[in-house]
């Protein structure tokens, strides 16, 4: 898939997002967060990920080592995106797939992510 913009957003409507991505890696990882949650990140670069509305309605998740900032909305609860460093140490967004208007989880190539054993 070619790069697309996408947007995005909550449950409810109160965080919406506009991104650019290919999709071309959707994780499915087997960390405690994203099993618990039935999480799918793709990663994209800050530059491609823009807030739209709801700033004001997150709220922020850490746990374990507190270095992804998991970002849900106080009114559904909903993670819509998550902050964080890749290794080498550039900023990424990991972006709830699952938030993507329209999109369709089974039409996607899901990759592995062994998260449990990080």
């Amino acid at each position: 898939m070619t790069a697309k913009t996408f947007t995005g957003g909550c449950h409810c409507g109160q965080v919406r997002f506009e991104c650019t991505s290919d999709l071309a890696m959707v994780t499915a990882c087997n960390c405690s967060i994203c099993t618990k949650k039935g999480l799918h990140f793709a990663f994209v670069a800050p530059a491609q990920f823009q807030l739209r509305a709801g700033d004001e309605n997150l709220r922020e998740y850490l746990f374990n080592k507190h270095a992804i900032r998991h970002q849900f909305c106080i009114d559904c609860g909903v993670e819509v995106f998550a902050r964080g460093r890749k290794p080498d140490g550039t900023d990424v967004v990991a972006l709830n797939v699952s938030c993507i208007d329209g999109i369709e989880l089974a039409k996607l190539t899901m990759t592995p992510i062994d998260g449990r054993n990080m």
